[in-house]
């Protein structure tokens, strides 16, 4: 009698979610198909509290060859050639385990990108922490950047760029969402497919073992209540040495054309791998868990079809030619098997040796998931009064400098030295040069641009308003180096969804994402939803990253954000911030710790990415610099401590109403540029052209960032100041 011990909870079910099962299987579960069940009906496997919400996302665009619903998203950036990326997350086993949570993030990622059939040439990662003083956060920092440097660089994957930010909101719950980048002949892309009634599955990669036995249903699936110590067992442990023979030996395969379909082993196991690539062919499969070769002595099937060891992919290959396949991983010293073959039906049929172990019905696990309409309590931006910077007493100079020593704006040296950025010599843009990563096309003249952006803060106050910011942001970085932005993948972070504050704040930037990318035409192929950050009742900020790539016709003609030559001349495109609003300034100067957030003006959005892009196309810009954290004020400071020589400048905004804000306000639709004197005009016109406001505020040169505003403001800090705070700030 089930009645008697609630076997439902053991793998993260609800009672009614049983009785569903039940009712579908016309019988109960046993053990095994409770398990499997258990895996695939879980948050992070199911969406069951979010696909909903999803479905009102923009997915399709001219340039979309795949959408959701696959390993990967894939756009088309011309001569045949694709893109193929995505970004997940990795937070609940990083909290327990940062070094391999990290990795292992890492390695899940980069097979999710070879499924595709693309080599993966860069990675990206976006990291929340708490506050850098507590030693459990230094702990959990240092371990999850090493565990990202340590794969990466052993995989040979270059780590390219990122953000990391560090608020009390994720001290127990920290965030380490990654992206991977990957290029594919548009006539070698792969889907992840089951199809073809007698096709071969094949398991290829490393051993099943006991890592990760439930970690997609109990440990990524819930909240903290207890020591995260005790769930170690449920974090699995990487191979990236093993991971890259594995990336070559499927690219390999492919080549072949035997390979019908490929498959990650992420979370859920095989359980996940088998199900949803029968469910995308419409088909049924059977599988032999004797034939699964593995690294533990005594595992039962359970533990086998749930493991989440990693390193392993689920290889389909036509009927007849499984050996040419074998033979492939043979070469490379991969071990590889047939373990079941696909099957007309709609049943997922697991066996041991003759013995039937489980039945279940392919579409039950996967499209007959529950889809819930959690209720949600609709949240109260917070809108107050603008706080504006009028009359306030404020050594404008010290402001500056105690914006950029603290760890939000510091530089990031420390973090991106680890990394090995120029492995494949794809990489054109190291890592802090510049507002996005690039990265050249071989065989091309073609670039390509990525950026990580998010801003959990500005969401906390306003849910859809932050993250339309924060998709603003990363349309105005990929702009900023001279690329068209293209299309989204995201993250999104959230507390507890049975919360209904929770719930409302996820709809709410669900639609204010949604708005955003109609409004920037960078459709959203897919992405990752992680719930239950939350540790005893206490959430994270909501916290929705943005993964955006873009296409550069020519990646010769791509800007830095440092000044490069004595005497050009600073040009702000678009206009002049009005308040202090959810601004670093706010929060870190005045103790100031509200809205309102600014809204984003699509109009300016787009007619300042457009002057910044064609200017950099044509040769005029010298220099370009997005202006968002710490306002007009950082960016110019950055623009001078990124520049060759540590140039300075002088810069005169003219009589302005409220000069504080507009040094310290982080409206958007804003560009730093600088063009050679004889050049400034053409861009002027240009941005006449296009109906963007625009105009010279200064003039690089000499060893001193100078600031003035009529005779309401004068800041001047000698550039070496500047550095000497931004390069301390991570110590």
């Amino acid at each position: 009698m089930y009645d008697d011990h609630p076997v439902w909870e053991d793998v993260g079910l609800t009672r009614e979610e049983y009785e569903v099962i039940r009712s579908d299987l016309g019988r109960a579960p046993n053990g095994l198909e409770l398990g499997m069940y258990g895996l695939m009906w879980s948050e992070h496997c199911s969406y069951k509290s979010s696909r909903r919400h999803l479905a009102t996302l923009p997915t399709e665009g001219p340039r979309v060859l795949q959408g959701p619903g696959e390993n990967a998203g894939v756009v088309d950036i011309g001569e045949d050639v694709a893109v193929a990326f995505r970004i997940e997350s990795h937070n609940h086993p990083s909290a327990v385990e940062p070094f391999q949570g990290a990795a292992t993030g890492i390695g899940g990622i980069l097979r999710d990108i070879f499924a595709m059939g693309a080599r993966p040439v860069a990675l990206l990662d976006s990291l929340r922490f708490g506050d850098p003083k507590d030693p459990r956060v230094r702990y959990l920092f240092g371990g999850v950047v090493s565990g990202i440097s340590w794969y990466g660089n052993c995989v040979g994957v270059p780590t390219v760029g990122g953000e990391v930010v560090f608020d009390e909101a994720y001290a127990d719950n920290p965030l380490v969402n990654v992206m991977c980048i990957g290029l594919v002949e548009k006539d070698r892309l792969t889907r992840g497919l089951a199809a073809g009634e007698g096709n071969a599955v094949i398991l290829a990669g490393a051993s099943t073992g006991r890592d990760g036995i439930h970690g997609a249903s109990l440990l990524a699936s819930r909240e903290f209540d207890e020591d995260p110590g005790d769930m170690r067992p449920a974090v699995q442990v990487g191979d990236p040495f093993r991971e890259k023979l594995l990336i070559e030996a499927c690219l390999e395969a492919l080549e072949g054309g035997a390979v019908v379909g490929v498959n990650d082993l992420g979370a859920a196991g095989l359980t996940s791998a088998c199900s949803e690539t029968a469910s995308r062919a419409g088909s049924g499969m059977w599988i032999d868990v004797d034939l699964v070769f593995r690294r533990e002595e005594g595992m039962t099937p359970y533990e086998v079809m749930l493991s989440e060891s990693q390193e392993r992919m689920l290889i389909v290959a036509e009927a007849g030619r499984e050996e040419e396949v074998l033979e492939v991983f043979g070469r490379w010293n991969l071990d590889a098997a047939v373990i079941g073959r696909v099957e007309d039906g709609e049943l997922l049929r697991v066996f041991c040796g003759e013995e039937e172990l489980a039945s279940i019905p392919v579409m039950g696990l996967t499209e007959g998931a529950p889809d819930y309409d959690r209720p949600g309590l609709a949240p109260r931006p917070s809108r107050p009064e603008p706080p504006v910077g009028l009359g306030m007493d404020v050594d404008a100079g010290r402001a500056l400098l105690e914006l950029l020593a603290h760890p939000d704006m510091a530089s990031r040296a420390p973090i991106f030295g680890q990394y090995d950025h120029m492995v494949g010599t794809n990489t054109v843009v190291p890592p802090g040069a510049a507002d996005a990563a690039v990265l050249r096309v071989k065989g091309t003249d073609k670039g390509i641009a990525c950026v990580t952006d998010g801003n959990g803060y500005a969401c906390s106050l306003d849910p859809r308003r932050g993250a339309e910011l924060s998709v603003a942001e990363a349309y105005r970085n990929i702009c900023s180096v001279g690329a068209l932005p293209l299309a989204v993948t995201n993250c999104l972070n959230f507390g507890n969804p049975e919360v209904e504050e929770v719930m409302g704040e996820f709809v709410e930037v669900v639609a204010g994402m949604g708005e955003a990318c109609r409004r920037l035409d960078t459709p959203v192929t897919g992405g990752n939803v992680s719930f239950y950050n939350e540790t005893r009742g206490k959430h994270i900020h909501p916290t929705p990253v943005i993964g955006m790539v873009g296409l550069l016709e020519d990646v010769s003609r791509h800007a830095t954000a440092g000044f490069k030559e004595e005497g050009d001349e600073v040009i702000l495109l678009g206009g002049d911030a009005t308040h202090l609003g959810a601004s670093a300034f706010s929060r870190v100067v005045a103790g100031v710790d509200n809205g309102p957030v600014p809204p984003v003006d699509y109009g300016a959005e787009r007619v300042v990415g457009s002057v910044c892009r064609r200017g950099i196309a044509a040769g005029l810009v010298s220099s370009a610099h997005d202006v968002s954290g710490g306002g007009l004020a950082v960016s110019l400071a950055e623009s001078a401590m990124l520049s060759p020589v540590g140039m300075g400048a002088t810069v005169d905004l003219g009589s302005i109403h409220d000069p504080i804000s507009a040094l310290f306000g982080e409206e958007g639709a804003r560009i730093l540029v600088t063009c050679s004197p004889g050049v400034s005009e053409s861009l002027l016109e240009m941005a006449g052209e296009e109906e963007c406001p625009a105009r010279i505020i200064g003039r690089v040169g000499g060893s001193r960032l100078e600031i003035g505003a009529g005779d309401s403001l004068h800041l001047s800090v000698p550039v070496d100041s500047l550095s000497s705070a931004w390069e301390r700030g991570l110590e």
